[in-house]
């Protein structure tokens, strides 16, 4: 990609949102744009970005043999009178926009509970079929009343949603324990410090459920966790609770041993039981008698997984100013950006297309009239993992490169770049 072809806004980094400081970067370099208060547009950073998230995501479910689907996101009233949740959703919590016309009544998906199970219904006709995941990634939206932190709380946010469909409640709990083992390794390649602890169960129904939260200084949440066992609690399922029921429940001899960290909620999985078929009257085939699906419900906020790594990927200098950023490589929409003398634009161009070539996305920093200094800080708006530099300093068939994150420098052939900038990928 041309740099000169993304039209990044050039900014002064002391104006910018110290609360959210990549998001305020981002949002001040013209990539992330605010319609209105929780409604953002994105630029192409923040849509490769995504993207990047999303293949991860996709590759390990893909591999536990979840298979994508697209559920409607414009969902009819009737599906929600049918499990019960309209009212709730509309009259009582207010979270869902709704959209009426002369023929019918509509609601934009907070959540696709209902979407999953008539769609499955459809599909999954006896227990031969069964069991069965199905997810997609897709738009949410919530009627937030105050919106906060960007893209930690937007009106509007991508969601991955997966919804299991059992024999009975067995083979539920084991598809669950399958999702809770895909989800740790989908964090651990987005590289986020999560825990999984205890959750409220709330409009989800069912009565297991657990939250994987990031430890973050953004957190809107306090967990407690149990290091010795390695255990973790939302503080809102423990409070009120009396010293016995901590035990029993949830094996807490003392509270106060517990420790508390701030943290923020990328992901909630549910053991939904036989609610939504129950209440939905969708039954499956098995020997020749109407049995109930036992689901489970699964979820990881896309969006608000990119806004953590956004801020995670922040650069300070010793005075706590911010820098800008430098993205992790695996997830970096472009992975390195050539920067060039003028009088070595031949030979930048040279590299450029080569490493095209080897599927490796790159910028190069095309701008006229700009010196190598003023070129080397715009890569750090963007969160390029590494500088490429083509000076009058570099050596013969050797270019400097830079971890723009530590700040390590190289020299390096084509060949050792293109390994490089492959690694993680």
């Amino acid at each position: 990609m041309r740099l000169s072809r993304l039209n990044i806004k050039k900014i002064n980094l002391k104006d910018i949102d110290n609360t959210y400081p990549a998001q305020g970067i981002l949002s001040k370099a013209g990539e992330l744009y605010q319609y209105e208060s929780g409604i953002f547009g994105f630029g192409n950073i923040l849509v490769k970005l995504q993207q990047n998230i999303e293949r991860i995501i996709k590759e390990e479910l893909d591999k536990a043999d979840c298979i994508e689907c697209s559920f409607a996101t414009m969902q009819p009233k009737s599906i929600w009178d049918m499990s019960g949740r309209w009212e709730r959703y509309v009259d009582i919590d207010k979270l869902m926009f709704t959209v009426n016309t002369d023929k019918n009544s509509y609601g934009l998906a907070p959540t696709a509970e209902e979407a999953c199970t008539v769609f499955a219904h459809n599909r999954l006709i006896s227990v031969k079929n069964l069991p069965a995941v199905y997810y997609q990634i897709s738009d949410k939206y919530r009627n937030e009343l105050r919106p906060r932190g960007y893209l930690f709380r937007p009106r509007i946010f991508s969601m991955m949603d997966a919804y299991s469909f059992d024999k009975d409640e067995e083979d539920m709990a084991k598809t669950y324990d399958k999702m809770h083992n895909v989800y740790l390794k989908i964090f651990e390649r987005l590289g986020l410090d999560i825990v999984s602890v205890a959750s409220d169960n709330g409009s989800m129904g069912g009565k297991v459920s657990e939250e994987w939260m990031a430890l973050t200084e953004f957190g809107e949440d306090t967990v407690l966790i149990d290091k010795e066992r390695g255990v973790g609690f939302n503080i809102e399922v423990l409070e009120g609770k009396t010293s016995e029921e901590l035990l029993n429940e949830y094996g807490i001899e003392d509270i106060n041993k517990l420790e508390s960290y701030k943290a923020l909620e990328m992901g909630n999985n549910f053991q939904l039981g036989n609610k939504y078929s129950e209440s939905m009257k969708l039954y499956f085939n098995n020997n020749n008698q109407d049995s109930e699906y036992y689901m489970g419900c699964y979820g990881i906020g896309v969006g608000r997984i990119m806004a953590v790594i956004l801020e995670n990927s922040i650069l300070k200098d010793n005075d706590n100013n911010v820098l800008g950023l430098s993205l992790p490589l695996n997830i970096a929409p472009y992975k390195a950006q050539i920067i060039y003398k003028d009088t070595k634009k031949e030979e930048a161009e040279e590299l450029y297309n080569e490493l095209l070539d080897n599927n490796i996305n790159v910028i190069i920093d095309d701008r006229e009239k700009l010196n190598i200094g003023s070129k080397i800080k715009d890569t750090l708006v963007i969160g390029t993992p590494y500088t490429i530099v083509i000076g009058d300093r570099g050596e013969d068939n050797l270019y400097e490169v830079e971890d723009t994150k530590t700040n390590n420098k190289e020299y390096l052939s084509t060949s050792d770049i293109i390994e490089l900038l492959k690694e993680n990928y």
